[in-house]
């Protein structure tokens, strides 16, 4: 019963390992609701809509990181934590990708589908 609402998409994970993706998830679900003004510095948004945005943003993360920013009560604060916790992971993730990119041969793969499989991986 705690989803009473489906998921948009997957929630972010407590490791950060769809960090990348959630984030571009989030800020297009934000757009298309007409909140995403919520998560920018300076903005102006009303109490309604900080509240809608927070609602968002909780119930599209992974359990154990609602319960440690659970005290936050503005989205563009807990959109920062995220930040700070996870963007580390472009340094990490970019370097591999490129060398799995530059890696990647087809005559590897028994089938174009195992291939694409791999393919796709390492472009997302």
């Amino acid at each position: 019963m705690t989803n009473i609402e489906n998921r948009k998409f997957i929630a972010l994970d407590i490791s950060g390992k769809n960090y990348l993706s959630w984030i571009l998830d989030v800020k297009l679900h934000l757009s298309a609701k007409k909140l995403r003004h919520t998560i920018d510095e300076d903005n102006t948004a009303s109490n309604e809509e900080r509240a809608t945005a927070l609602i968002f943003l909780r119930h599209h993360i992974d359990d154990g990181l609602k319960y440690e920013y659970l005290t936050v009560e503005n989205p563009l604060e807990l959109w920062k934590n995220l930040n700070d916790r996870f963007e580390h992971l472009k340094a990490v993730v970019l370097p591999k990708a490129l060398n799995d990119w530059a890696q990647l041969r087809f005559q590897d793969f028994k089938t174009v589908s195992e291939y694409n499989s791999t393919l796709f991986k390492i472009v997302s």
